[in-house]
């Protein structure tokens, strides 16, 4: 194997010193001001983020989840000029199929951490870190856009060797498995998707809409009017942005606990009630270990000028939508998919694996059981 193929072990180890600079500079925070009972209204409520900042800094134990984190064989590789971070867990059952897993923003390999062991018993599974976040570390050159991050999973795949295999995905990680089933068709045996991978062309008032679809619709619209400003951002500036958050762990986690409330399931008031505290709070300690928060943005920005009309995917297709939250219409998904199965669940949200793991999970075995 060539120097530039390697596959490198990877462990994590974050030096003590990172750990205390951590805790000293939320010890140290600047905190703003704020409307007298704004609430929810203009952002993350200052008594909400000190509170869960005070844990951060003197009751969350980033040891214990790094090393459960390493408790799963964990690999690095390049790929076209970029370290690949990834998870690469084997079943022990004969006939297992491999399945690639792929997170979204702001999400990171932690989404899955509920769902390895239970899926593993069915699936060899490779959990990547997106390049430009997590442990994949930051991107250096422009062009990191769900199409490219799709060809190194095809490229990651075939150096593990499998040649036949299924993939998973929520949020960005659906557009990136369906650009995967794309870039390998002839590898990617199926695709699972939660969440969708369009917006709804319909309007509200369209009278061929179920009720549960008018309300999709509905939600779409309330959310890109009070909440969709990060896209634009993150479309448009994101190393203006990335100063902030690269530099007050506050910001950075006042940034994702944001769009977590926004995007979790509308019958949880806080998003420690939807996301398990310290599950959240590791997902944001290692963007702020990895210096990620800009990088990660970049995606936004890249997809903004990739976009386009989507290709017809051939690959048989499964979606999951969680609640109101997942926002996507059949009618518009069977435009450009091959739709073999759709479920919908009243429980969860757009973060399916970390609210709702056991309906995923079970949904994922169901699909890819006649595809082994």
């Amino acid at each position: 194997m060539s120097n530039d193929s390697a596959i490198r072990p990877f462990r994590i180890e974050i030096p003590q010193a990172e750990l205390d600079d951590l805790r000293d500079r939320l010890r140290h925070t600047r905190w703003p001001s704020e409307i007298d009972g704004q609430g929810w209204s203009r952002g993350v409520p200052v008594g909400y983020l000190r509170e869960l900042a005070d844990h951060w800094a003197d009751g969350y134990d980033w040891r214990a989840w790094e090393a459960r984190l390493n408790a799963h064989p964990q690999f690095v590789t390049e790929i076209d000029g970029h370290d690949v971070h990834f998870l690469h867990v084997r079943s022990d059952r004969p006939d297992a199929l491999p399945l690639i897993l792929t997170h979204g923003w702001p999400g990171s390999i932690v989404e899955f951490l509920d769902l390895i062991e239970p899926l593993s018993r069915d699936f060899h599974l490779v959990i990547p870190s997106i390049p430009g976040f997590g442990f994949s570390g930051p991107t250096r050159e422009a062009g990191w856009s769900t199409g490219r991050v799709a060809a190194a999973w095809a490229e990651l795949m075939r150096r593990l060797g499998y040649d036949r295999y299924g993939a998973q995905g929520g949020d960005f990680g659906s557009g990136i498995t369906r650009a995967l089933g794309l870039a390998a068709p002839d590898n990617v045996v199926a695709v699972h998707i939660n969440g969708g991978t369009t917006y709804p062309s319909a309007e509200e008032d369209d009278p061929t809409l179920t009720d549960l679809e008018r309300a999709r619709v509905r939600r779409m619209r309330e959310f890109m009017n009070e909440a969709g400003g990060y896209i634009a951002i993150q479309s448009t500036r994101p190393q203006t942005l990335a100063y902030g958050l690269t530099d007050s762990p506050a910001g950075q986690l006042a940034w994702i606990v944001d769009k977590i409330r926004d995007m979790t399931d509308l019958a949880k008031e806080l998003p420690h009630e939807a996301i398990d505290r310290d599950l959240l709070l590791t997902d944001v300690t290692i963007y702020w270990l990895t210096g990620t928060a800009g990088s990660s943005a970049t995606l936004y920005y890249e997809d903004a000028r990739s976009w386009g009309e989507q290709e017809e995917s051939p690959v048989p297709t499964a979606v999951a939508l969680f609640t109101v939250q997942d926002i996507a219409l059949r009618r518009d998904e069977e435009k450009i998919n091959n739709i073999v199965r759709w479920s919908e669940f009243d429980r969860g949200g757009h973060f399916a694996a970390m609210e709702a793991p056991d309906l995923l999970l079970n949904d994922i075995r169901e699909f890819f059981a006649s595809y082994r």
